[in-house]
């Protein structure tokens, strides 16, 4: 593949094909904030853990008075660097950027700095958050080649889905992003 064909899914959610058999994945929707020749960097968005917004800010010492948020579950962001916290956010205007930003071309930004949190936890900062404990991560190539096998799906990512959808939906509503019926589709890939 030349690289005048490379496809680039940044801002997509790629979701997990019904046979998906690696348990980091299986019915979940990942947030591509990066996509280029080296790989692919995203989030989980639709799997959260045991821990709450709240315990997570008292574990960095910091307070959270932003009630709408101290409830709100930390997620498994996927399998690399699980102990790192990653901040799937809104852009902010004259307000940001924070430390370690990655701006999502026509989406979202990702923040891995821990002055987001201080701002959080201010009363500050972005409305709608999405924190995640490891990020995941494919090789140049590999995300390619997965898809290839049939193991994702991908569509424009809509942010509404992300912080506006409860949890057990967002895995449906981000398959009708596609206009089809998914129980139509196959596990297998199709050979005539």
């Amino acid at each position: 593949m030349s690289s005048g064909d490379r496809i680039d899914l940044t801002n997509q959610f790629l979701i997990a094909m019904p046979g998906m058999r690696d348990e980091n994945f299986a019915g979940s929707v990942v947030y591509l904030c990066e996509h280029t020749e080296r790989g692919a960097l995203g989030l989980v968005i639709n799997k959260p853990i045991d821990i709450k917004l709240k315990n997570l800010f008292e574990k960095v010492e910091l307070s959270l008075d932003r009630e709408e948020l101290a409830e709100q579950p930390v997620y498994f962001g996927g399998p690399v660097q699980t102990e790192r916290g990653f901040v799937l956010h809104e852009k902010l205007g004259d307000e940001g950027p924070y430390n370690s930003t990655m701006s999502v071309p026509g989406g979202l930004e990702m923040t891995t700095s821990k002055d987001v949190l201080e701002a959080l936890s201010s009363g500050a900062g972005p409305r709608k958050v999405l924190i995640t404990l490891g990020y995941s991560g494919w090789q140049a190539g590999q995300l390619e080649d997965e898809i290839g096998r049939n193991g994702w799906l991908t569509v424009d990512a809509d942010p509404a889905v992300i912080f506006d959808t409860p949890i057990e939906q967002r895995y449906q509503r981000a398959l009708s992003l596609l206009g089809f019926d998914p129980r139509m589709l196959s596990q297998d890939a199709g050979h005539a």
